[in-house]
């Protein structure tokens, strides 16, 4: 669910001060994307809601969500009338940011 590996790469791209730090803003801006796409029945800026969280989350290693979010990027840019599992989206989130939660502090005290 996790690309560890690449959680440790973005460590080293922005440093181990200020590791802390960036997983904050990118978490609290994944979490406003999320709920919004979660609570608003408009559609129109899915597409580029879905793009921006699947880069959100390559950068965070949040590699099952990503797939998901590309999955539906390509789906809402080809066919507007099938709509994504929402509920999906929102889960996998949330598992996802539990375990990295879960795990971080052991890299962020490394």
């Amino acid at each position: 669910m996790i690309n560890w590996g690449r959680v440790e790469e973005l460590k080293e791209e922005v440093g181990a001060e200020a590791f802390g730090e960036v997983i904050e803003l990118f978490l609290e801006e994944v979490d406003e994307a999320t709920n919004r796409i979660a609570e608003t029945k408009d559609r129109s800026t899915l597409p580029d809601d879905l793009h921006f969280l699947k880069g959100a989350a390559m950068n965070l290693g949040f590699a099952e969500f990503a797939a998901i979010c590309a999955e539906y990027e390509r789906t809402a840019k080809t066919d507007g009338n099938d709509a994504p599992d929402i509920g999906l989206l929102v889960t996998c989130y949330a598992e996802s940011k539990s375990i990295f939660m879960d795990q971080i502090s052991g890299l962020n005290a490394a």
